[in-house]
């Protein structure tokens, strides 16, 4: 059982939200949505998910609590570990709440939390590949989106940072054939000059990008030599479309201005509220079906296993016993 006092508070710099972004671009073409939802908001999970990650090492160097990395989740293995403590291999689960009420509320008294559920998609928790001394770490990341163009715009006029994406469709960014896409060749309609990132993939299946400037108007040819591409990002709302085609695919692909989508996360705190190992949570978690309403969220997307957070182990006994493990 945990307390209040037991909850960890991280703070959320600007730089952690920019290396979940870094990460959301990379992964796009390998990360498997089992949650559902649309592209921004997948990848918007997945800024914040990688942003409590990096958050989560920072705090473990600044406290000189051992852990390693050697199993860290590459982009083509969305199954494998986060960090190791103790010789034991830990998943972080981390909730992003972007309800401004529910912020109120947790700013207002953190003992909230110990009402949220802690949740494990019963796919992952029921895995083969999990063993029963495995940790499940559970964070909350509090933060402010823009979903909505109005939002958007409210955060553009106070100069906040903005990450402007468009990712392109299954056939373009994970494509059944791996063959160079051809010179691809991009048209603008807006009324001035544009700058776009490309990025995508090479022949060795190696992440690559590049800018195009376009011309109203102009056909202008990209110059890598790209095999998948996965996304297109803008500096500033375009006032006009964007078309790209490729010789291979024979077909173009238009982005219309409401077509473009913000990533950023504005962090506000990350909470590590506790931990419990894996044989043990499968043991007392409940089955939750999908679309079940619990505390942090309307509806779950997928079938889970749940257990209230106030029952998970407090996360400093776990730092202790890694750092007890390191000196054995």
């Amino acid at each position: 059982m945990i307390t209040p006092s037991d909850l960890v508070r991280l703070p959320f710099s600007p730089d952690l939200t920019l290396g979940g972004v870094t990460y959301a671009c990379r992964s796009l073409p390998h990360t498997y949505d089992r949650m559902g939802g649309s592209d921004m908001q997948r990848l918007r999970r997945i800024v914040a998910g990688k942003a409590a990650e990096l958050a989560f090492r920072r705090h473990l160097a600044a406290h000189q609590v051992p852990y390693d990395t050697l199993g860290a989740t590459p982009f083509t293995d969305p199954d494998q570990y986060d960090v190791a403590l103790g010789g034991r291999r830990c998943d972080l689960k981390s909730f992003l709440v972007y309800d401004k009420q529910v912020i109120h509320r947790i700013k207002a008294d953190p003992s909230e939390l110990l009402r949220a559920d802690a949740l494990v998609p019963s796919e992952q928790a029921m895995s083969d590949s999990l063993h029963p001394q495995d940790l499940f770490i559970f964070a909350f990341t509090t933060a402010l989106l823009t979903p909505h163009s109005q939002d958007l715009q409210r955060a553009m006029a106070a100069e906040q940072p903005v990450f402007l994406l468009h990712a392109l469709p299954e056939a373009w960014r994970r494509p059944a054939f791996w063959a160079s896409l051809g010179r691809l060749a991009l048209k603008s309609e807006c009324s001035r000059p544009v700058t776009l990132e490309l990025g995508g993939q090479g022949a060795q299946r190696e992440f690559r990008s590049q800018e195009v400037t376009l011309s109203p108007g102009v056909r202008t040819e990209a110059g890598d030599d790209l095999y998948a591409l996965s996304y297109l990002r803008a500096p500033a709302i375009l006032d006009g479309r964007v078309g790209v085609s490729s010789p291979r695919l024979g077909e173009a692909h238009i982005v219309c201005p409401q077509d473009w989508g913000n990533i950023w996360v504005y962090g506000l705190e990350i909470f590590l509220c506790g931990y419990m190992p894996c044989a043990e949570f499968r043991r007392k978690a409940r089955h939750l079906p999908a679309g079940s309403r619990v505390w942090q969220y309307p509806r779950t997307r997928v079938k889970n296993l749940a257990l209230p957070v106030a029952e998970l182990r407090p996360m400093g006994a776990l730092f202790d016993a890694a750092q007890a493990w390191s000196k054995t």
